[in-house]
Parts: structure tokens; C-alpha cells; sequence
């Protein structure tokens, strides 16, 4: 029986914001998803090797590892405009260049997981915790990674009784009328920026945060805050609980990098599956 929370009426859309950053892309945002990679992978790690990008949005992360020298790239969403946004940057940057894939696919979908086969790097960030299904998107990702490749996920952190009443804001979000829906986002806007704001005006240097906001994730302030109250489905789990499963599973963490630093509510997880041939 199909989950309510895997209903179309409230997924969230998380195109419609990718095809608005995409009259913003310019080189210096290219550069800084570059350089967010080469935080994750040494600039060695990525020539020549394969790189799965599940949930590639607006596909500038994909464009960033076929700039870095990635041997193939294959970008899939299962959002029809997140596969178009994708599309568009391929046709800008690598219009005849049949190593970069972009479909439109399902991480839930069985029979798609087993055509795609497996890859030295297996990249999702804030995807999986979108699906309505996280545990078994999460089993679905581990079969893709090629023994001796990398995982990196980033994934929301469980934040206990906050991230239970987001999930409750979300949820309410989606289900109201269009044109009604900025009675939730102006208070979430309120809620999230406020205290940056004092914090900035108090150290004297007023909307220094929204002004230098990082670009390495592509987006804007604005719809930062529209992704965040608009993603639904929203699951979320303790760091250990990741470990475990993904252990249970023969991967290894090599890096951790959790919700705290620098304000994310992500925790971001490099794995390494060992090559036991």
C-alpha cells in the first residue's frame, strides 16, 4: 500500500527552485562545486573514474565531476524538472559528450537500480531523506558502489522533538493551497534567519551572512528557505544509526562531518566499501 507520505500531492517540487538557479549559475558558482568536491574527494580521487550522482537537482555537481575528470558521469532524479535543469547544463557545457547520462529514475525502483550497475563513486546529497522511503533508498544506494569505491551521503540529522515539528511544518506546507502557503513560509523565514540576523547586527557587520552566503550548494538564501519548509517527504537519522546500517553492509567510515559544523542541518558521510578480492 503506498505511503501517504509518497503521495505526489505532497512531494514537494524541488525543480521549480533548480530552474530559478539556473539564470544564476555562473563560473564562480561552477568553481565553488568544485572545490565543495575536492573537499570531499582528493583531486586524485576523481580522474578517470565513474561517478553515480543520485538526485543530481540542478545538476552542477555532475557538471563539477565531469570537469574534474571523471571517465563517466550518469545524473538521475525523480523530479521531471530537476532531470530538465540537469539536461540544460549538459546541452550548455557538454552537448556531445555521450560519458555524461541524465535521466529521469527512482532510487526506489528496483529494476532501474539493477540496470545501472556499479560505480567507483556513488554521490547523493540530501536526497535520500526525501524519498518517503530512506532505509530502503539507502539499501538501494549500497548495491551501486563497486568494492573499493566511495559513498558520500549527506543526510538530515536527527534532531529529536525540532525535527519532529518540521516534519509536521512540512507536511502542512505541502498540503495548503499555493497561494496560501506564505502564511508558513514568512514565520519559517522569521524562525531560521532572525537569529542570524541579530547575531550579524551585533558583531556589527549587518546581513554579512546573507550576503556571503555560500554558493557551493548552488542556491540562494531565499530558496534555501523554500527548499527547507517545502522538502517533503523528511526523514532524518542519528549518525550512529547510518554507521551501523551501512556497516552492517561492509562499508567503512572515513569521514564525518556532522549537522553542527557550520550550521547545516545535514550530517555528511564519506564511506569506503573495501575490495575484499
Amino acid at each position: 500500500m503506498k505511503n501517504e507520505a509518497q503521495d505526489d500531492e505532497l512531494r514537494f517540487q524541488f525543480g521549480k527552485n533548480w530552474q530559478r538557479f539556473l539564470r544564476l549559475l555562473n563560473e564562480e558558482r561552477i568553481n565553488e562545486a568544485e572545490r565543495s568536491l575536492n573537499q570531499v574527494f582528493p583531486e586524485d580521487h576523481l580522474p578517470g573514474r565513474t561517478f553515480l550522482d543520485i538526485g543530481s537537482g540542478s545538476g552542477l555537481f555532475s557538471l563539477a565531476a565531469m570537469r574534474l575528470g571523471t571517465a563517466k558521469v550518469h545524473s538521475f532524479d525523480f523530479d521531471q524538472q530537476s532531470v530538465e535543469c540537469t539536461h540544460e547544463l549538459k546541452k550548455r557545457f557538454y552537448p556531445d559528450n555521450h560519458s555524461w547520462i541524465v535521466e529521469k529514475g527512482d532510487i526506489l525502483d528496483l529494476d532501474y537500480i539493477k540496470k545501472l550497475g556499479k560505480w567507483d563513486i556513488v554521490y547523493s546529497y540530501g536526497v535520500l531523506h526525501h524519498t518517503g522511503n530512506m532505509w530502503q533508498a539507502l539499501d538501494n544506494v549500497a548495491c551501486l558502489v563497486e568494492p573499493g569505491g566511495t559513498l558520500f551521503l549527506a543526510i538530515y540529522n536527527d534532531q529529536g522533538r525540532p525535527s519532529r515539528i518540521w516534519a509536521r511544518v512540512k507536511k502542512m506546507y505541502n498540503r495548503m493551497p499555493r497561494n496560501l502557503r506564505f502564511i508558513i513560509l514568512f514565520p519559517a523565514f522569521v524562525i531560521l534567519w532572525w537569529p542570524i540576523f541579530r547575531e550579524d547586527l551585533i558583531a556589527g557587520r549587518p546581513f554579512h551572512t546573507w550576503l556571503t552566503y555560500p554558493k557551493n550548494r548552488g542556491m540562494s538564501p531565499w530558496e534555501d528557505v523554500v527548499d527547507w519548509v517545502g522538502g517533503y517527504p523528511f526523514e532524518y537519522a542519528k549518525p550512529e544509526k547510518i554507521f551501523s546500517f551501512l556497516h552492517e553492509r561492509g562499508f567503512q567510515l572515513e569521514y564525518l562531518v556532522t549537522a553542527d559544523s557550520g550550521g547545516s542541518t545535514n550530517n555528511q558521510y564519506t564511506f569506503s566499501l573495501p575490495d575484499q578480492g
